[in-house]
């Protein structure tokens, strides 16, 4: 089986493909940031927004091996172990992640720009729901940072832990807002502003996405409708010819009776 056939039948979704790309780069991002932050309520953030990703990446292995024509193929010579290390949680195994971004960079270089264009704007309400939860979750993580950072010095605030700044923004985006948590600076609250109007637009996104994939027709109804006009113009011409025969079977009978 040649590579290129390999890499076609690998390759998703366009817009998922890129999401993933991006969460790579995040999640090697967040190799250095761990490594460079010393306050440990920041890199519990860091840490908890890695769980997620590892979550994410594993199931895109799996993903990946099931599409896989031959999974022997993409497990030991594409790089298939590496995606399988990379998704777990483990400091000294995380850096293997950068096979995962080389991947998708080969298999998107290999679709072509113009065919990526396409494919993002034929499938516009799913490119758009993928764009905005990546930007979910670089919110729920650097805005838990931010918030942090704005918050756990200020009087009288109740945002001074890791756990509080992510259940902050997580109640917050999904635009519930028990109100256990909430800023009390200016700063925070400014913050704590973009984040719902970013939540907003997820969960709005998410609602009209399911709203399309549910009373949209589907491909088979949609073929099946435009080829309608065609199948009643085949069923026109067969009647015309049967009309044609039964008229000259009528015609020969006719001859004969007049022989007689």
């Amino acid at each position: 089986m040649s590579s290129n056939a390999t890499s076609e039948s690998e390759l998703g979704n366009t817009g998922y493909e890129i999401f993933i790309g991006a969460l790579s780069v995040l999640s090697l991002v967040n190799i250095v940031l761990f490594a460079v932050l010393r306050d440990q309520a920041t890199r519990a953030v860091v840490q908890s927004i890695d769980i997620l990703l590892s979550l994410v990446f594993l199931i895109d292995f799996l993903f990946r091996l099931r599409r896989a024509p031959s999974r022997s193929f993409y497990f030991f010579r594409g790089f298939g172990w590496a995606d399988l290390l990379a998704s777990l949680p483990f400091p000294t195994v995380k850096v293997l992640r950068i096979f995962r971004l080389v991947r998708v960079g080969r298999l998107l270089r290999h679709y072509g720009a113009r065919n990526i264009a396409r494919s993002l704007i034929k499938d516009r309400a799913g490119s758009a729901l993928l764009s905005l939860l990546l930007v979910g979750v670089l919110v729920l993580e650097f805005g838990s940072l931010a918030m942090l950072a704005l918050e756990r010095n200020v009087p009288d605030a109740n945002i001074k832990t890791a756990s509080d700044a992510l259940w902050y923004v997580i109640v917050t985006m999904s635009t519930v807002g028990y109100g256990d948590r909430y800023p009390v600076g200016k700063a925070g609250r400014e913050l704590g502003t973009f984040i719902i109007v970013v939540g907003v637009g997820i969960f709005g996104t998410l609602t009209g996405y399911l709203a399309n994939l549910f009373l949209a027709p589907g491909k088979e109804d949609t073929a099946e409708t435009d080829s309608a006009p065609d199948t009643a113009s085949r069923q026109l011409q067969q009647l015309k010819v049967l009309v044609g025969q039964q008229q000259a079977a009528i015609a020969e009978l006719e001859l004969l009776i007049a022989g007689r």
